[in-house]
């Protein structure tokens, strides 16, 4: 059985670990919604960008632009680019290990692939099982911005423009409803017709209702072309998208280490009570113990003083 000293040090180590299980679970709170605040700043302007792709596409359907697949004659992708996107530690439950498997299962299935991976986890992953990384981005995912979303846009819309890659494909963690995540598997480029072409479209930012304003009423001419004003267009909203998915994964991740830090407070708590009873366990055995000791001489003491009485 353990010493009273020995439970002492580890209720005292115990506590210490819940103290900073605490402070980490109140950081990613603070960190979760900063984040959401800078996102829901920069929604507006993605979120027009996408009315206006929209609305082109509601009055011309003759848009010839290689970022959409044509209306004939499509054929099946032979190389993929895949952006991943994971944090720089862990201490996040399942966080990093459910995108890193998305992504595996995900370039099992095709030949020709091209990693992309923002992450000190994902990279530091990825490079130990010799797995080839076309790009790795190292700058922390610890703080997105627009202006490196930007630059990764740039990057991957440099090897579609070249032909290097047939497809885009973005591997991220998204928050449902603020109660946990899920693993999103999204293809970014080339785009589908139809996603801005119907009376409401799926906005990466926000639900579109289906009101006047979607109605066509209004002709536009376009200068120099329908088709250079959508490949206009289109990086900028790529580069948002790819904000979008920064910003959800770096929120999903923040959640991720609030739920394994506050399961760690609460086995802390656990821990906590189950030695503050074995403590009190052991120092009422040796509190029995001395006075069964103290007792013991007493009676020692008293038969000797008999013995000697009788001599």
């Amino acid at each position: 059985m353990a010493s009273l000293k020995e439970i002492k040090d580890r209720m005292i180590s115990v506590s210490n670990t819940g103290k900073i299980t605490n402070a980490m679970y109140l950081i990613s709170s603070t960190k979760l919604r900063k984040a959401k605040e800078e996102l829901d700043k920069a929604r507006p302007y993605f979120d027009l960008q996408e009315k206006e792709i929209k609305k082109i596409f509601e009055r011309r359907m003759d848009v010839h632009s290689h970022y959409f697949y044509p209306m004939k004659g499509r054929k099946a992708a032979e190389t993929y680019a895949y952006l991943v996107i994971t944090a720089d530690k862990g201490l996040a439950g399942a966080y990093n290990h459910n995108v890193i498997k998305a992504a595996e299962e995900e370039m099992k299935r095709h030949r020709n692939v091209e990693l992309y991976v923002v992450g000190s986890y994902g990279r530091n992953y990825f490079t130990k099982r010799g797995v080839e990384i076309e790009q790795s981005f190292l700058y922390t995912a610890q703080n997105p911005s627009f202006r490196r979303a930007r630059q990764i846009s740039n990057v991957l819309l440099q090897r579609y423009n070249d032909k290097k890659v047939d497809e885009i494909r973005v591997i991220y963690s998204n928050m449902e409803g603020g109660m946990g995540s899920d693993v999103k598997i999204t293809r970014l480029l080339p785009f589908e017709r139809g996603s801005f072409s119907g009376k409401v479209a799926e906005s990466r930012f926000t639900h579109m209702e289906n009101s006047a304003e979607s109605e066509v009423t209004i002709e536009y001419d376009f200068y120099p072309s329908v088709t250079d004003v959508i490949n206009n267009i289109v990086p900028s909203y790529i580069a948002g998208f790819i904000y979008g998915a920064l910003v959800d994964s770096f929120c999903s991740e923040q959640n991720a280490r609030m739920t394994a830090m506050s399961s760690a407070n609460e086995n802390a708590e656990k821990l906590l009570s189950e030695l503050s009873v074995q403590y009190n366990r052991v120092r009422q055995a040796a509190i029995t113990q001395e006075i069964t000791e103290v007792s013991a001489g007493a009676k020692a003491q008293k038969n000797k003083r008999k013995k000697e009485a009788a001599k």
